[in-house]
Protein backbone atom coordinates (compact mmCIF):
# COMPACT_ATOMS: atom_id res chain seq x y z
CA UNK A 1 0.00 0.00 0.00
CA UNK A 2 0.94 3.75 -0.91
CA UNK A 3 0.52 6.54 1.30
CA UNK A 4 0.20 10.16 -0.34
CA UNK A 5 0.09 13.03 1.73
CA UNK A 6 -3.22 14.88 1.12
CA UNK A 7 -2.93 17.78 -1.65
CA UNK A 8 -2.71 21.50 -0.09
CA UNK A 9 -5.33 22.73 -1.70
CA UNK A 10 -7.44 19.84 -0.23
CA UNK A 11 -6.26 20.64 3.14
CA UNK A 12 -6.90 24.35 2.01
CA UNK A 13 -10.58 23.80 1.10
CA UNK A 14 -10.96 21.49 4.63
CA UNK A 15 -9.73 24.68 6.73
CA UNK A 16 -11.58 27.40 4.78
CA UNK A 17 -15.12 25.13 5.05
CA UNK A 18 -14.53 24.47 8.75
CA UNK A 19 -14.10 28.25 9.29
CA UNK A 20 -17.41 28.76 7.75
CA UNK A 21 -19.18 26.50 9.50
CA UNK A 22 -17.14 27.98 12.47
CA UNK A 23 -18.65 31.43 11.53
CA UNK A 24 -22.12 30.71 10.37
CA UNK A 25 -22.47 28.30 13.88
CA UNK A 26 -21.34 31.95 15.73
CA UNK A 27 -23.28 34.03 13.44
CA UNK A 28 -26.67 31.73 14.49
CA UNK A 29 -25.81 31.82 18.47
CA UNK A 30 -25.44 35.69 18.09
CA UNK A 31 -28.69 35.88 16.34
CA UNK A 32 -30.18 34.24 19.37
CA UNK A 33 -28.83 36.54 21.52
CA UNK A 34 -31.66 39.48 22.20
CA UNK A 35 -30.91 42.69 24.69
CA UNK A 36 -32.93 43.21 27.39
CA UNK A 37 -33.80 45.34 30.02
CA UNK A 38 -35.08 42.71 31.85
CA UNK A 39 -32.13 40.69 34.16
CA UNK A 40 -31.09 39.93 37.49
CA UNK A 41 -28.61 43.61 37.53
CA UNK A 42 -26.32 44.50 39.86
CA UNK A 43 -27.67 47.21 42.36
CA UNK A 44 -25.71 50.09 40.97
CA UNK A 45 -27.31 49.69 37.67
CA UNK A 46 -30.27 47.84 38.33
CA UNK A 47 -32.37 51.23 36.86
CA UNK A 48 -32.20 53.30 33.91
CA UNK A 49 -31.54 56.60 34.04
CA UNK A 50 -34.36 58.63 31.68
CA UNK A 51 -34.82 62.44 31.18
CA UNK A 52 -38.04 64.62 30.90
CA UNK A 53 -37.47 67.62 28.47
CA UNK A 54 -39.74 71.19 29.48
CA UNK A 55 -38.48 73.84 27.16
CA UNK A 56 -35.53 74.63 28.83
CA UNK A 57 -35.56 72.61 31.86
CA UNK A 58 -34.47 68.34 31.80
CA UNK A 59 -35.94 66.30 34.71
CA UNK A 60 -33.18 63.47 35.49
CA UNK A 61 -35.09 60.14 36.33
CA UNK A 62 -33.08 57.43 38.40
CA UNK A 63 -30.01 59.75 38.71
CA UNK A 64 -27.25 57.35 40.65
CA UNK A 65 -25.47 58.77 44.03
CA UNK A 66 -24.07 56.27 45.73
CA UNK A 67 -22.20 56.55 48.66
CA UNK A 68 -19.03 54.15 48.62
CA UNK A 69 -17.11 51.89 51.25
CA UNK A 70 -15.78 50.29 49.48
CA UNK A 71 -15.39 48.74 45.56
CA UNK A 72 -18.20 46.50 46.72
CA UNK A 73 -19.39 47.93 49.83
CA UNK A 74 -22.18 51.20 48.93
CA UNK A 75 -25.63 52.10 49.09
CA UNK A 76 -27.15 53.60 46.02
CA UNK A 77 -29.71 56.33 46.31
CA UNK A 78 -31.34 57.21 43.03
CA UNK A 79 -32.80 60.27 42.73
CA UNK A 80 -34.86 62.93 40.49
CA UNK A 81 -32.98 66.43 39.92
CA UNK A 82 -33.90 69.32 37.70
CA UNK A 83 -31.22 71.32 35.35
CA UNK A 84 -32.08 74.70 33.11
CA UNK A 85 -30.07 73.63 30.01
CA UNK A 86 -29.40 77.70 29.91
CA UNK A 87 -27.58 77.30 33.34
CA UNK A 88 -25.04 74.79 31.11
CA UNK A 89 -21.79 75.82 31.06
CA UNK A 90 -18.95 73.36 30.79
CA UNK A 91 -18.66 69.93 29.61
CA UNK A 92 -15.44 67.98 31.02
CA UNK A 93 -13.89 64.97 29.15
CA UNK A 94 -12.98 62.57 31.88
CA UNK A 95 -10.06 59.45 31.18
CA UNK A 96 -9.71 56.47 33.52
CA UNK A 97 -6.41 54.62 32.57
CA UNK A 98 -7.17 51.11 34.31
CA UNK A 99 -4.19 48.84 33.41
CA UNK A 100 -0.64 48.36 33.28
CA UNK A 101 -0.12 50.42 29.57
CA UNK A 102 -1.65 53.28 28.23
CA UNK A 103 -4.29 52.08 25.94
CA UNK A 104 -7.20 50.16 27.69
CA UNK A 105 -9.42 53.47 29.64
CA UNK A 106 -12.85 53.86 30.46
CA UNK A 107 -13.53 57.71 29.21
CA UNK A 108 -16.77 59.49 30.41
CA UNK A 109 -18.39 62.88 30.35
CA UNK A 110 -19.38 65.70 32.67
CA UNK A 111 -21.86 68.28 32.30
CA UNK A 112 -21.56 71.80 34.44
CA UNK A 113 -23.97 74.07 35.77
CA UNK A 114 -23.27 77.62 36.92
CA UNK A 115 -25.08 76.55 40.28
CA UNK A 116 -22.11 73.94 40.53
CA UNK A 117 -23.48 70.99 40.03
CA UNK A 118 -22.36 68.56 37.34
CA UNK A 119 -24.12 66.17 35.82
CA UNK A 120 -22.00 62.89 34.76
CA UNK A 121 -22.87 60.36 31.68
CA UNK A 122 -20.94 57.04 31.64
CA UNK A 123 -21.69 54.69 29.00
CA UNK A 124 -20.76 51.19 30.16
CA UNK A 125 -21.89 47.20 30.14
CA UNK A 126 -24.98 46.72 32.06
CA UNK A 127 -23.46 44.15 34.31
CA UNK A 128 -25.65 41.03 35.74
CA UNK A 129 -25.06 39.80 39.54
CA UNK A 130 -21.68 38.20 39.65
CA UNK A 131 -20.86 39.55 36.11
CA UNK A 132 -17.24 40.85 35.23
CA UNK A 133 -15.80 42.28 31.85
CA UNK A 134 -13.92 40.85 29.37
CA UNK A 135 -13.12 42.39 26.10
CA UNK A 136 -13.81 38.93 24.43
CA UNK A 137 -17.32 38.78 26.00
CA UNK A 138 -17.89 42.45 24.92
CA UNK A 139 -17.67 40.98 20.87
CA UNK A 140 -20.09 38.28 21.81
CA UNK A 141 -23.07 40.29 22.48
CA UNK A 142 -22.90 39.42 26.26
CA UNK A 143 -23.73 42.57 27.47
CA UNK A 144 -26.38 45.20 27.50
CA UNK A 145 -25.13 49.27 26.81
CA UNK A 146 -26.01 51.18 29.43
CA UNK A 147 -25.97 55.30 30.10
CA UNK A 148 -25.03 55.29 33.62
CA UNK A 149 -26.21 59.30 34.06
CA UNK A 150 -24.75 60.17 38.17
CA UNK A 151 -23.55 62.96 40.63
CA UNK A 152 -20.08 63.36 39.95
CA UNK A 153 -19.28 62.89 43.05
CA UNK A 154 -20.45 59.00 42.65
CA UNK A 155 -18.54 58.40 38.98
CA UNK A 156 -15.29 59.88 40.06
CA UNK A 157 -14.99 59.04 43.31
CA UNK A 158 -15.63 55.50 43.31
CA UNK A 159 -12.97 55.55 40.41
CA UNK A 160 -10.13 58.03 42.21
CA UNK A 161 -10.84 56.92 46.28
CA UNK A 162 -12.15 53.36 45.87
CA UNK A 163 -10.31 51.97 42.65
CA UNK A 164 -7.53 54.32 43.80
CA UNK A 165 -7.22 54.59 39.42
CA UNK A 166 -5.75 58.03 38.35
CA UNK A 167 -8.52 60.38 36.70
CA UNK A 168 -7.40 63.04 34.20
CA UNK A 169 -10.35 66.20 33.49
CA UNK A 170 -10.10 67.79 30.33
CA UNK A 171 -12.34 71.21 29.59
CA UNK A 172 -14.05 70.92 26.43
CA UNK A 173 -13.92 73.68 24.15
CA UNK A 174 -17.32 74.00 22.53
CA UNK A 175 -19.68 76.84 22.02
CA UNK A 176 -22.42 77.20 24.48
CA UNK A 177 -25.09 75.91 21.83
CA UNK A 178 -22.58 72.82 20.94
CA UNK A 179 -22.42 71.93 24.82
CA UNK A 180 -26.37 71.90 24.58
CA UNK A 181 -26.99 70.33 22.09
CA UNK A 182 -24.42 67.58 23.00
CA UNK A 183 -26.26 66.92 26.60
CA UNK A 184 -29.17 66.73 24.80
CA UNK A 185 -28.45 64.30 21.99
CA UNK A 186 -26.62 62.05 25.17
CA UNK A 187 -30.03 62.46 26.97
CA UNK A 188 -32.14 60.94 24.04
CA UNK A 189 -29.87 58.41 23.43
CA UNK A 190 -30.45 56.90 27.28
CA UNK A 191 -33.62 57.40 26.69
CA UNK A 192 -33.65 55.29 23.48
CA UNK A 193 -31.64 52.81 25.35
CA UNK A 194 -34.18 52.61 28.01
CA UNK A 195 -37.07 51.86 25.82
CA UNK A 196 -35.17 49.89 23.47
CA UNK A 197 -31.82 48.30 24.85
CA UNK A 198 -29.04 47.58 22.50
CA UNK A 199 -25.87 44.96 23.27
CA UNK A 200 -22.42 46.62 23.93
CA UNK A 201 -19.41 46.26 21.52
CA UNK A 202 -16.13 45.94 22.82
CA UNK A 203 -14.82 47.68 19.23
CA UNK A 204 -18.21 49.37 18.17
CA UNK A 205 -20.63 50.59 20.93
CA UNK A 206 -18.10 51.27 23.44
CA UNK A 207 -17.75 54.28 26.16
CA UNK A 208 -15.53 56.25 23.47
CA UNK A 209 -17.07 55.87 20.44
CA UNK A 210 -20.29 56.72 21.97
CA UNK A 211 -18.59 59.68 22.75
CA UNK A 212 -17.45 60.24 19.46
CA UNK A 213 -21.18 59.64 18.03
CA UNK A 214 -22.58 62.08 19.88
CA UNK A 215 -19.77 64.56 18.93
CA UNK A 216 -19.96 63.65 14.93
CA UNK A 217 -23.88 64.62 15.75
CA UNK A 218 -23.34 68.03 16.58
CA UNK A 219 -19.91 68.27 14.58
CA UNK A 220 -20.35 65.97 11.67
CA UNK A 221 -17.00 64.42 11.13
CA UNK A 222 -14.87 66.09 13.37
CA UNK A 223 -13.50 63.11 14.94
CA UNK A 224 -12.14 60.84 12.16
CA UNK A 225 -11.54 57.07 12.64
CA UNK A 226 -8.55 56.10 14.07
CA UNK A 227 -6.62 53.55 16.03
CA UNK A 228 -6.62 56.32 19.35
CA UNK A 229 -10.21 56.10 19.61
CA UNK A 230 -9.82 52.31 19.98
CA UNK A 231 -7.71 52.43 22.63
CA UNK A 232 -9.32 55.39 24.78
CA UNK A 233 -6.08 56.22 26.98
CA UNK A 234 -4.62 57.90 24.02
CA UNK A 235 -8.17 59.18 23.23
CA UNK A 236 -7.14 62.48 25.09
CA UNK A 237 -4.19 63.07 22.90
CA UNK A 238 -6.53 62.51 19.73
CA UNK A 239 -9.38 65.16 21.39
CA UNK A 240 -6.56 67.71 21.48
CA UNK A 241 -4.81 67.27 17.89
CA UNK A 242 -8.71 68.01 17.13
CA UNK A 243 -8.97 71.15 19.10
CA UNK A 244 -11.61 69.74 21.24
CA UNK A 245 -9.70 70.30 24.15
CA UNK A 246 -6.66 72.55 25.45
Amino acid sequence: MVLRRPRLSVLLRSLVTLTLCAGIALGFFMALQMPSNSREWMPDQALTATASFDGDAVVIHNLRNARYRSIVDYDVRWETRRFDLRDLDSVWYVVEPFADWRGPAHTFLSFGFRDGRHLAVSVEIRKERGEAFSPLRGLLRQYELMYVLGDERDLIGLRANQRDDDVYLYPIRATPQARRAMLVDVLKRANALAEKPEFYNTLTANCTSSIIDHVDHVAPRRVPATWRSVLPGYSDDLAFDLGLID
